[in-house]
């Protein structure tokens, strides 16, 4: 009887040890290949800054590639929750994608840290956004500095042309929406594929109008094509792209021909012409120096999973109060968790995270670039 009572012990001792390290799982999903890989090659090359333990656990990552397809982002986030059983899902990278398997991650009671931009993926806020949470800003924070730029520089009328998908809609939408407010006309929007290998038919319809700027909204290199059609037919006014272009793999398509562009962009890119004292600026360029040296040119994409693990670093201490990883308890503490961040400083925002803002990130979270002699320039900031 005494042995078997210390067996009992011993094996009682042993499960609450294997209990006690039980890893965390995070399930990734990106689109390092396809017509976004410019976003997602960053934002996985971003991971090797993960953390290995937080708060005495370890951390395990199970990642997939959805080559920038709505259909593979929903089978692969399916396998994450119920093969993988995740913890917390990081991405999708494109707004296509993270509005496609909201319900999944929302069905599985897991919660979601996007990577896009369209504050579709957030809002409006409603039982299955609960669970969903993304590290940036959303569109009216894009639209708000780059309007604000077109109202400082004269633009009056504009013509905007779109990528053909969520993202492009969303941005459509709330800048149109702020220009009506300021007094700025819309001439025309035209669309295109992001598999188009041309776009000259929307562009010679825009030349046509002869506005003051162009608005291009599209993500990652294939929104270089209608700014390179533009250039090529003697465009002179202002071109505006939307802060899904902000990568050094544009830069590197459209060389001379996007210098001059404009687009609202995280300041990350222009760190160290921030003023001192700027709220993001320190951990921006303390990500700069450990992704450039690493990788080679920084990424606003990247600088998105780095922020996401900042946020992580915060709420799962919380949530190992109230569960251990791998139960429904932990995943609902780690929900809330997020939803209470506050005064996180990021690489790219400070984020204030509510019930109702599941974003978190402010105007002190974009700034205006501008493209000059091949790289990024600081044109305006938010003011602090």
């Amino acid at each position: 009887m005494k042995t078997i009572r210390l067996l009992v012990g011993m094996l009682t001792i042993v499960f609450s040890a294997t209990m006690a390290m039980a890893d965390i799982t995070i399930g990734v999903n990106l689109s390092t290949t396809g017509p976004a890989a410019s976003l997602g090659i960053p934002e996985k090359n971003a991971l090797s800054f993960a953390p290995k333990t937080i708060a005495g656990q370890n951390v395990k990552f199970v990642v997939y590639d959805d080559a920038s397809d709505t259909t593979n982002a929903v089978q692969n986030v399916k396998r994450l929750v119920s093969e993988n059983q995740v913890d917390l899902i990081l991405g999708p990278s494109t707004t296509p994608t993270s509005l496609a398997v909201i319900d999944v991650a929302a069905g599985a009671k897991t919660p979601m840290l996007a990577v896009a931009s369209a504050s579709a993926i957030v809002k409006p806020m409603d039982a299955k956004r609960k669970w969903i949470f993304k590290v940036t800003a959303n569109d009216d924070i894009y639209a708000t500095a780059m309007v604000d730029h077109m109202v400082k520089k004269g633009v009056k009328t504009v013509a905007v042309i779109a990528v053909d998908d969520p993202y492009g809609e969303a941005n459509t939408k709330e800048y149109m929406t702020l220009a009506q407010k300021h007094g700025i006309k819309t001439l025309m929007v035209e669309k295109f594929k992001r598999t188009d290998t041309s776009a000259t038919a929307q562009v010679l319809k825009i030349m046509g109008k002869k506005p003051d700027a162009v608005f291009i909204a599209a993500i990652g290199t294939p929104s270089a094509m209608p700014h390179l059609a533009l250039v090529e037919r003697g465009y002179k006014g202002k071109i505006y792209q939307s802060g899904a272009a902000a990568n050094s793999e544009f830069l590197k398509v459209g060389g001379k021909a996007v210098e001059g562009a404009f687009m609202p962009a995280s300041p990350v890119l222009v760190a160290e012409q921030l003023p001192k004292g700027y709220p993001t600026r320190d951990e921006a360029l303390k990500f700069a120096k450990a992704y450039e040296g690493k990788f080679g040119p920084r990424s606003t994409f990247a600088s998105h999973i780095w922020d996401a693990f900042r946020v992580l670093e915060v709420a799962i201490p919380k949530a190992l109060k109230a569960g251990k990883p791998g139960t429904p308890q932990f995943r609902e503490a780690l929900r809330t968790a997020i939803e209470n961040t506050k005064g996180i400083k990021g690489a790219g925002a400070v984020f204030n995270l509510s019930a109702t803002d599941h974003s978190g990130v402010n105007q002190l979270g974009m700034s205006v670039i501008k493209i000059e002699n091949g790289k990024w320039a600081l044109e305006d900031h938010t003011k602090f």
